[in-house]
């Protein structure tokens, strides 16, 4: 009995790739043996339908078919038509329609990833019910400044990914540009995520994209949550008698700071609000903490020290 392949399939001669390849996934799974719908059991359709697509998803055998029509594809081109850019054997289909089915889904249980807990899902409409499962986070560092994370800046990034065409089968390449609004405050290992922003694929959920601050070293300030260490170096003169130490801070002003005290080893002088701005509010801030790094002498004469013995007697 003569088949028409392209009505096996509910499609018309002018049918795109994509859409033979939906119009089998749709019926192959509406008529498949195992699906326990009204229309199951189908073998002969089935069967059918694993002829089609077998043909009309080869180039070859489909030039062949569109232009000698079946009785050309099995029984072989009449000579007079030569061979160039068909299919010139006689084409037999193998009769295994499950093998068909199993080389288009993939896995040698394709049928299997629409049964969950030991019950069928039903199918109907254009696409089968696939439990989808979303892809692993997609982690990338965000390098800022501590300007940066002191003032708030926008931070725009292009990504490259994966989109799905019209069709729901084929993707493509797509860039896009993601804006980070970096907020003051903000400290070392703040993730910002984009949710399912990663390539999309037809049975799956596309990752969240996880960016992750991560300071760069600044060369005046070391930050400790949110406060800033300064270190200055002095002398021992400086240490020991007084002196000033101006700092400029991250938002351009210029702090004089006077050091009264005598400055030992393990001294430090705490200016309040004078550090980093809190990320819950940022007109709060941490504290600015100076530490001191007193250069010794590497030698003196027995004169200074004599006169530093006398001074250190009173």
């Amino acid at each position: 009995m003569s088949i028409d392949y392209y009505e096996t399939l509910e499609i018309n001669r002018n049918a795109t790739y994509a859409h033979i390849k939906q119009a089998y996934r749709r019926l192959a799974l509406k008529f498949h043996p195992n699906n326990n719908g009204e229309e199951s059991g189908n073998a002969e359709k089935f069967s059918q339908l694993g002829e089609a697509y077998d043909v009309l998803s080869d180039p070859r055998k489909k030039a062949t078919y569109d232009k000698f029509g079946e009785e050309g594809l099995k029984g072989g081109i009449p000579p007079e038509f030569g061979t160039s850019g068909a299919w010139s054997s006689k084409y037999v289909y193998h009769g295994n329609a499950d093998k068909t089915f199993r080389q288009f889904f993939g896995g040698d249980n394709p049928f299997a990833d629409f049964f969950t807990d030991d019950a069928p899902l039903q199918f109907g409409g254009l696409q089968p019910g696939v439990v989808k499962t979303q892809d692993s986070q997609i982690e990338r560092d965000l390098h800022l400044s501590l300007d940066d994370l002191f003032h708030g800046c926008n931070k725009k990034i292009k990504i490259s990914r994966r989109v799905m065409n019209e069709d729901g089968y084929t993707s493509s390449i797509k860039d896009k540009i993601l804006t980070i609004d970096v907020k003051p405050g903000w400290k070392e290992g703040t993730r910002i995520i984009f949710p399912k922003e990663g390539d999309q694929g037809p049975n799956s959920i596309p990752a969240d994209i996880v960016f992750i601050v991560c300071q760069r070293s600044h060369p005046l300030f070391i930050r400790q949550l949110n406060d800033l260490i300064y270190k200055s170096q002095i002398s021992l003169e400086m240490a020991l008698t007084g002196f000033s130490v101006s700092v400029e801070t991250l938002d351009g002003r210029l702090l004089c700071i006077p050091i009264n005290d005598i400055v030992h080893p393990a001294y430090k002088k705490v200016v309040t609000g004078e550090g980093m701005p809190l990320s819950q509010d940022p007109s709060q801030r941490g504290n600015l903490i100076l530490t001191f790094d007193i250069q010794f002498p590497e030698k003196l004469s027995a004169e200074r020290k004599h006169l530093i013995k006398q001074a250190l007697k009173h």
